[in-house]
């Protein structure tokens, strides 16, 4: 089975107000895009599950827009590293998204250690004087068990940065044997993301330097399934899944010159190119 994730980001924010979404009215955005693509993801029977990582906001309305026998797993943006318990914290978690109140609304996923999220707790480490990928790695650690604690699967983002990349090796040993540390590996697929090459006017990198590291990633976890989290798009799709150490893709935005912004519709085109379709 293949596994196609799609991280949604921040998508929802109009045009007028500097974001990319002119696809549908804010409080429609979310039941918009599941709308648009359950019934023909339904096709791919179960060659393929579906999963889509709203902004908080949305979560209950995309929930709620699932027909039956919908392939989509709803999920969130992360989850916070604690939650309520019987006869403990009852909902002291003012900013908090918890794993189960992301269940409680409708979820079944949540992507943790996303590059963005990394780069945003290392930053407020830094500011009280701890640098370093270790503490983000054990935070990340806890985040995956309380959403496991909640019920809920995880899409684990590892990857190396370009001050990194000499010793990749080293930093996404540390990044897995700490973050699953303690995990039901059931639960969870690696999405892998060389940090190095993400953005506008980066290189890529090619398939042999994929197929190198997904290797090692399935050496090290004993054969955990992973994903391309580079962005997986129509351009590499072809090329991605002839990797046999790869079982799937990460979407974000499906188009990148003109109007640039997430589309439903060329969403499905990435997944037709990727399964062979």
């Amino acid at each position: 089975m293949k596994h196609i994730f799609l991280n949604l980001k921040r998508f929802d924010i109009p045009k007028e107000q500097g974001g990319v979404n002119t696809i549908a009215a804010v409080k429609d955005w979310g039941a918009y895009i599941v709308k648009s693509t359950q019934e023909e993801l339904k096709t791919y029977g179960d060659d393929a599950e579906f999963a889509m990582y709203f902004p908080e906001v949305h979560v209950i309305g995309a929930s709620e827009a699932l027909s039956e026998g919908s392939p989509i797993q709803i999920g969130c943006q992360g989850v916070h590293r604690e939650d309520v318990c019987p006869g403990g914290n009852f909902g002291a978690f003012t900013t908090g998204r918890t794993g189960k109140a992301m269940k409680a609304a409708g979820c079944t996923t949540t992507i943790i250690g996303h590059c963005e999220e990394r780069k945003d707790k290392a930053g407020i480490l830094a500011e009280a004087g701890v640098v370093g990928g270790v503490a983000v790695n054990r935070l990340l650690n806890r985040e995956i068990l309380a959403a496991e604690q909640a019920g809920l699967r995880v899409l684990y983002c590892i990857g190396e940065s370009a001050q990194e990349q000499e010793r990749w090796q080293e930093v996404l040993k540390e990044q897995l044997e700490l973050g699953l540390a303690g995990v039901d590996r059931s639960m969870v697929t690696i999405a892998y993301e060389p940090v190095w090459a993400i953005g506008p006017g980066k290189t890529p990198p090619d398939k042999d330097y994929i197929t190198k590291i997904g290797t090692y990633i399935k050496e090290i976890t004993g054969g955990m399934d992973m994903v391309y989290g580079g962005g997986l798009k129509a351009d590499n799709a072809r090329m991605l899944a002839s990797i046999p150490v790869i079982d799937g893709g990460l979407i974000a935005l499906t188009r990148f010159s003109g109007e640039i912004g997430f589309y439903p519709e060329e969403y499905l085109e990435i997944i037709r190119i990727y399964m062979g379709r």
